[in-house]
């Protein structure tokens, strides 16, 4: 399909006669200039998972506020059981029989678990006031019924995501849910949380449930997923089992378009510039030992808590290492501070845009500036045409969409936003740029701009570092991979020799115990 081609519909062979518990029909909605949804078709089907994709701006997010009943459709309806019904708020949804799950839960963080999977519906006793020993079984049922081991008398606040993700979901079975909507439940949480809630989705949907997943990671989409609906520019672009698509299907609907996911620039490999030997930070940790050539992308894999961005702070400035030597250019370097690292020619793009990456607020050129204004006005005089000039400059090399380089960053999508981070620290003319986790939570046209960007930069003699949990994204991209557990290199592995498998196994330590046993 080419961008100007029809749009198709693919059904399913197996749909029902009777209506679905569930369905949008038409809908249409609108904000301000922007249209949002126009004339969305969606029905969703008891005891099936269909997945929501698209890019940033799409429709999806509408999709599930329509849905929650934060939002009302312009036109068009959404219709239970055949008939349609006007949403007055989250709670008249929930009544329904429709819960939301959104990215960030949204609970009570001072109430226990079991007050907050009864929420609003706790069971009472005789006089009317609630039940709290009948609450906290009810609780435990749940919770038993999914093998599931939480405490229902806990307090929220310290648990982790992955248990908050399971919290709202008990919240949902509370109430009988007959539609589950998951907004981006894995974008916080590690592989072996995912498998856990997968698991738990998988058994929701085997009670009944229709499940309506929305997520960018489409390996997701295949493993979980019985159909598949691709939103673009808010318009309804096909609906088909995930049996009968491709990653490359997906991608194509969703951008309009075929792309390579992990385009490479050919790049010349050159000089070490980073050498790193024997680093420790205790606790965090220990003989770490690589190096980065200009023109080379070293990839630094592992599970979460295996000190990938540990070692990432280190090199940066923000932490000091207590043991190990680091080499930039052929001369030991100590960073007291990330200024230091700079000055030195080190940048960071961070894990976290929001917290670490971005000033909210702030314009687009005072963001990409903000490093450098220093030496962009060594005598603390501003003059904002010639910030704007170079976030000009930037904005087009990155392809960032946007009004102008005056927008503020916080009305970008996630995609132009974390290209305003790496614009913000290639301003700053490193020669080794080091990306932790640079496409996490960015739709899929996106990811395809920023691998486009970093091979690029590593075209032009960039070394750089490039921390994933995304494997397919870190094989694809990455010259050499080094492989961290609990702390330690357990494997380097080149590029011709790589795989998901190798790369798993020294994750989870087994190359490491195989060398030390020697077979």
């Amino acid at each position: 399909m080419t961008e100007s081609g029809p749009i198709d519909v693919i059904k399913s062979a197996d749909e029902p006669s009777a209506p679905p518990p569930v369905a949008l029909a038409g809908v249409s909605k609108r904000f301000g200039a922007t249209q949002a949804l126009a004339d969305v078709s969606l029905d969703l089907l008891p005891g099936e998972i269909h997945a929501l994709v698209g890019e940033n701006g799409a429709g999806k997010s509408t999709i599930v506020k329509v849905l929650a009943g934060i939002h009302q459709p312009d036109s068009g309806a959404v219709v239970l059981d055949g008939k349609a019904v006007l949403l007055h708020g989250p709670a008249h949804a929930r009544s329904l029989g429709i819960a939301v799950v959104h990215q960030e839960p949204r609970l009570f963080p001072d109430l226990t678990v079991a007050e907050n999977v009864f929420t609003g519906h706790a069971p009472k006793g005789r006089a009317g006031s609630i039940n709290w020993r009948e609450m906290r079984r009810a609780a435990d049922e749940i919770f038993d019924s999914l093998s599931v081991r939480i405490d229902s008398g806990a307090i929220v606040r310290g648990l982790s995501m992955a248990d908050q993700q399971l919290i709202e979901i008990a919240k949902a079975l509370s109430v009988e849910a007959r539609v589950l909507v998951l907004d981006e439940p894995t974008a916080s949480l590690s592989a072996h949380e995912v498998e856990r809630l997968f698991a738990i989705v998988r058994q929701t949907r085997d009670r009944g449930v229709a499940v309506l997943f929305v997520s960018h990671r489409l390996e997701e989409v295949f493993e979980l997923c019985d159909r598949a609906t691709v939103l673009r520019d808010g318009r309804h672009i096909v609906t088909a089992p995930t049996s009968q698509l491709t990653a490359p299907d997906l991608v194509r609907y969703m951008v309009g378009r075929s792309v390579s996911l992990f385009p490479r620039s050919a790049a010349k490999i050159g000089d070490v510039l980073l050498d790193v030997h024997g680093l420790t930070r205790v606790g965090a940790f220990r003989d770490i030992s690589f190096s980065v050539r200009s023109g080379e992308i070293v990839g630094l894999a592992g599970l979460v808590g295996a000190g990938r961005t540990e070692v990432a702070r280190v090199l940066f400035g923000l932490d000091r290492a207590d043991a190990g030597e680091v080499t930039l250019h052929g001369r030991r370097v100590r960073f007291r501070s990330p200024s230091a690292a700079l000055r030195a020619g080190i940048a960071y793009v961070p894990e976290d845009r929001h917290l670490d990456g971005l000033v909210a607020g702030f314009s687009i050129a005072e963001n990409v500036t903000l490093p450098i204004l220093p030496r962009l006005f060594p005598r603390l005089f501003t003059r904002s045409s010639r910030e704007h000039s170079l976030a000009a400059g930037y904005v087009d090399r990155l392809r960032i969409r946007s009004t102008g380089t005056n927008e503020l960053v916080d009305a970008l999508s996630g995609g132009n936003q974390q290209k305003v981070v790496i614009a913000k620290w290639l301003a700053t003319n490193p020669r080794v740029l080091i990306l932790d986790e640079p496409t996490r939570g960015v739709d899929i046209g996106a990811k395809v701009e920023v691998h486009r960007i970093i091979s690029e930069l590593a075209a032009s003699g960039l070394a750089i570092v490039l921390i994933s949990s995304d494997l397919p994204e870190v094989l694809a991209m990455s010259d050499r991979i080094i492989v961290l557990h609990e702390g330690r290199v357990s494997a380097e592995i080149p590029r011709v020799e790589a795989s998901e498998e190798r790369v798993m196994f020294a994750a989870t330590g087994q190359i490491a115990e195989d060398a030390s046993s020697g077979e």
